[in-house]
């Protein structure tokens, strides 16, 4: 890591997040929800290719009353079943609904998922802080932006990217809602390799980082509590 991840994604730069060799073995591009405007969604759609998301906290998925997509299609015959993910057997994946704010049009395009991404991080902030919030007054399902809630417990818990990027914020003291996009080979039709990850980063002045990296940081710091309990400390550690 040359660029320093931390504070990039404090000051709204996009920053590649690779999670593990032994994982998934992919790079995302992440940025903070609330600072992304249509020209990120375009930059992620046409530079990293793979699925934009928006990845929140557990706690503001409880307090906003977001399930899980397993949770809601626990009666389909093909919902997903502990163990059927091959690179992570112990965890189910981390997909809740897809969204859509109101005020959108269709929602794909790139100023309707910036309206939505921002909006989504507002209501996330709004709830953690103890506001009154309805979330289905603002969004609609099916939409165009898949939002990704994080384990409750982080990265004591699951090793996903959408852990990764939330204890990333969370260190950081922004608030902690993440857009990621993996980044895909043009060529192989596979996920970007670390190493071509790694020169994209060099040549954009971006700051690359390791899924190893940002785990080494959580384990050496400690919080009193989840949330924004950490907060203070976090950004004095990074």
């Amino acid at each position: 890591m040359t660029k320093d991840a931390f504070t990039a994604l404090r000051q709204g730069e996009m920053v590649l997040l690779y999670d593990f060799d032994d994982r998934e073995r992919e790079t995302d591009l992440a940025m903070r929800s609330d600072m992304m405007n249509p020209r990120h969604i375009c930059q992620m759609r046409n530079e990293a290719g793979g699925l934009i998301c928006t990845a929140i906290p557990y706690l503001a998925a409880q307090k906003l009353g977001l399930p899980f997509a397993r949770e809601v299609l626990r009666n389909c015959a093909m919902v997903e079943k502990l163990g059927d993910i091959p690179y992570d057997p112990s965890n189910n994946s981390s997909f809740s609904l897809w969204v859509n704010h109101r005020d959108t049009f269709t929602g794909i395009t790139d100023r309707d998922r910036t309206k939505t991404v921002n909006a989504i991080s507002e209501i996330v902030q709004n709830v953690l802080n103890g506001k009154q919030v309805s979330f289905k007054e603002q969004f609609r399902t099916p939409g165009h932006m898949p939002i990704l809630i994080a384990a409750e417990n982080l990265l004591s818990q699951r090793h996903g990217q959408t852990e990764l990027s939330v204890a990333m914020a969370e260190m950081a003291g922004i608030p902690q809602t993440i857009t990621i996009c993996e980044m895909l080979d043009d060529e192989s039709g596979n996920a970007l390799s670390k190493e071509d990850a790694i020169r994209y980063a060099k040549q954009h002045d971006l700051a690359f980082i390791e899924g190893s990296e940002v785990l080494d940081q959580w384990e050496h710091v400690t919080y009193p509590a989840r949330g924004c309990a950490g907060q203070a400390l976090a950004t004095n550690r990074i």
